[in-house]
């Protein structure tokens, strides 16, 4: 009876699709952009021999729908044999290997090799989530065959085989996207609301008059939310900076406008060119309008530096979209970053365009990941034609970029996918974290545009198209901190990288998604020009990181 039950909810399991899951979890221990400890390496085995062994039954469905011929009898089990034989040999050369492959990696990007495979732990966790994937395909399944019963009392077999797929797909579609997805979307948008202290648990409003959310601001403070009220009360003030520099400085200028401080982007980017026009803002040489990732975090390794380089005399503005974590954000609120950072470019620089050249600040945009995708939407060329900005400075720019794609594609033949050359360098150059875009075969022009990008950033160079072939930078000779052993194999390549983008923001900094302040300070640099400024000044301001100011040199979720 319990054999019964068991051959019931296991149903029929099929030895060479299972096989050819094993290669697949073979191949997963192949290293990709970002080393993987054991518990991740089980996660990624367990689910890609899910999706070998899905995609081996789909085959074999096909194959017989096609009526093409089978083997039986004596010659299956020898072809089952003498591929059983060739996948333990090749695991037991991917295990003789995969350890080396993980400690290449690990070393250059500088952090401890890992003393063993942990093989154990990696099977143990690999075979629960297989198991968990295995019967939730059977539960699908299941659901198929009851819909597909229910069709087959009204219209023929065919007929109904094919409407029940079609219905299978359309309600895990409206199940995942306008129900469960939808609720985990609110439920996570109010966590993350509740966990950046609005409102009733917001600190102090600052004493200081010049300060967003002072009783003199145009900003409710309790509204703001932990990351903006962060970014307004940290940063060099202009003892700071005149301590640094030598010269007299001023108190730079931050305007932040939280999600909850409006209702629309457009009201959110409104309250925003007021608060700048209380605090002067267009009267600073330097005004830059900054987009924040998904939580609303604005990098302090980024926005200190260039405020040291330029005595303070610069303002930097910036409104809040999202509340969840930018790989959520990425996935779940495209939509509400684009609209926020195309509402506050078109408000700041309207009014920006209104000031007479000669006597209002030079203006540039900047973002880091999300926020470097939605200031690239946002920075519409065609409604700059008749008045550009000065420039714009964009890292970590996630994959999905158009903008980021179409220069991408203009490169240089010969030059690398991670690190380009965009014609004579006098409009776009490149930096990462072993070059700071100073070097070009021409000078500057009137608009200066840099990409920070790391050669091992997952999120800027996944490429949805790896499912089926080698990503572009896979085909080229491999960057300082990439592996030398890549091999692409089409699904288990694709979910290689989308398990790298998940552990990027974990990186060592310099490497995967984890930018920080010494690579910001020679792109900033390049982009805004900075008066007098020299090459030991550059040398001295990493240094002064490197010290660790304000929290210039540190690495946060965002």
């Amino acid at each position: 009876m319990t054999k019964v039950l068991l051959s019931r909810l296991i149903g029929p399991f099929s030895v060479p699709c299972l096989l050819l899951g094993l290669v697949f979890f073979a191949v997963s221990l192949t290293p990709s952009l970002i080393p993987r400890g054991p518990e991740t390496q089980g996660v990624l085995g367990g689910l890609v021999t899910a999706l070998g062994y899905l995609a081996g039954r789909i085959v074999a469905l096909l194959w017989r729908a096609a009526d093409l011929p089978e083997l039986s009898g004596r010659p299956a089990r020898i072809a089952t044999w003498l591929a059983s034989a060739i996948v333990v040999v090749l695991f037991a050369w991917v295990l003789g290997s995969s350890l080396t492959w993980q400690n290449d990696l690990r070393q250059k990007m500088g952090m401890e090799p890992a003393d063993t495979l942990n093989l154990a732990r990696i099977l143990i966790v690999a075979v629960g989530v297989f198991a968990a994937a295995f019967f939730l395909g059977r539960l699908v399944a299941s659901l198929f065959r009851l819909i597909r019963a229910w069709f087959y009392r009204v219209m023929p077999p065919r007929r109904a085989n094919v409407l029940g797929v079609v219905t299978i797909v359309v309600l895990l579609f409206i199940f995942t996207r306008d129900g469960l997805l939808d609720r985990v979307v609110l439920a996570l948008d109010e966590s993350y609301e509740a966990a950046q202290a609005l409102f009733d648990e917001a600190p102090p409003t600052p004493d200081d008059p010049m300060k967003v959310g002072s009783s003199a601001s145009l900003i409710d403070w309790a509204a703001i939310g932990t990351p903006g009220r962060d970014f307004i009360t940290s940063g060099p003030d202009a003892e700071a900076i005149s301590a640094f520099t030598g010269r007299e400085a001023l108190d730079p200028i931050r305007v932040y406008v939280g999600r909850a401080n409006g209702e629309t982007p457009r009201e959110r980017a409104e309250l925003a060119l007021a608060e700048l026009l209380r605090l002067g803002a267009f009267e600073r040489e330097v005004l830059i309008v900054a987009s924040p990732t998904g939580t609303g975090w604005m990098d302090p390794g980024s926005h200190d530096p260039v405020e040291y380089m330029h005595d303070g005399d610069i303002a930097t503005v910036a409104a809040q979209y999202s509340y969840l974590q930018s790989p959520l954000a990425l996935i779940l609120e495209t939509e509400t970053g684009l609209e926020q950072a195309t509402a506050l470019q078109e408000v700041v620089h309207g009014h920006w365009q209104t000031l007479p050249p000669d006597d209002r600040p030079r203006l540039y945009v900047h973002g880091l990941s999300l926020g470097a995708w939605s200031s690239m939407y946002a920075t519409n060329l065609f409604r700059l034609l008749g008045d550009p900005i000065d420039g714009a400075f964009w890292a970590g720019p996630p994959f999905p970029s158009a903008f980021w794609n179409h220069v991408q594609h203009q490169r240089n033949p010969g030059s690398p996918w991670v690190l380009p050359e965009i014609g004579d360098g006098s409009l776009v150059r490149y930096a990462s974290h072993t070059t700071d875009a100073s070097e070009a075969a021409a000078d500057w022009g009137g608009m200066r545009i840099v990409f920070l990008q790391y050669s091992s950033d997952p999120i800027v160079f996944y490429e949805p198209a790896s499912l089926w072939r080698a990503p572009r930078w896979m085909r080229e000779a491999p960057a300082a901190d990439m592996s030398d052993h890549f091999v692409f194999v089409p699904i288990v390549t694709q979910f290689q990288l989308a398990l790298d983008m998940a552990l990027s923001f974990g990186s060592p900094p310099g490497h995967g998604h984890a930018y920080y302040a010494p690579d910001y300070i020679g792109p900033w640099v390049q982009v805004t020009d900075p008066a007098g400024w020299t090459r030991a000044d550059t040398d001295r301001l990493i240094a002064h990181c490197d010290n660790g100011f304000q929290a210039g040199c540190s690495n946060g979720l965002h």
